[in-house]
């Protein structure tokens, strides 16, 4: 880790540290894998042979895709969203709207299939979410999403799989 990196990670997370009831505008979510869930763990080499190169950049690599360049955001028939690494369920498309920010978006997600973390590399913190199996970057999730949850899961058109029911 490049000290500037470091400098900054330690002092964002040392505000965050002593302002505990504020949320800076992301949600703070403890989610849970779902009990027995088996974790898919493979090598860089494994996942680079199961992936394309845009895929292995934001599923691995914690990318994104460039807005309004996937056509699941504009995918609107009934089916399931599943992670593009290991095929786990995810969304379902029945909790898909249009968010207007050119990313595929959810306002729930399937419990036990989703896990969150803190990303401060845009300095100010935002809550990264991965899929609980593989562990592949999905997007990131905000709070201005629409009831019944008020949270908007905005994930990469590339890290997702649509099955048509």
């Amino acid at each position: 880790m490049k000290r500037r990196h470091f400098l900054g990670l330690t002092g964002a997370t040392g505000v965050v540290g002593l302002l505990p009831g504020v949320s800076f505008g992301f949600p703070r979510l403890n989610l849970e894998p779902a009990p027995g869930l088996e974790r898919l763990e493979l090598s860089d080499a494994e996942w680079r042979e199961r992936l394309t190169s845009e895929q292995f950049a934001i599923l691995r690599e914690h990318g994104t895709e460039p807005p309004f360049s996937s056509p699941l955001d504009d995918e609107w028939r009934d089916g399931e969203y599943r992670c593009a690494g290991c095929g786990l369920l995810l969304f379902r498309s029945d909790t898909k709207y249009d968010s207007g920010t050119g990313w595929p978006s959810f306002y729930d997600h399937v419990k036990g299939h989703l896990l969150t973390q803190l990303d401060f590399k845009l300095i100010w913190p935002r809550t990264e979410y991965h899929c609980a199996r593989c562990d592949g970057h999905q997007g990131h999730v905000f709070s201005d999403g629409p009831e019944p949850t008020g949270l908007r899961w905005c994930n990469n058109g590339l890290a997702l799989e649509f099955v048509p029911a």
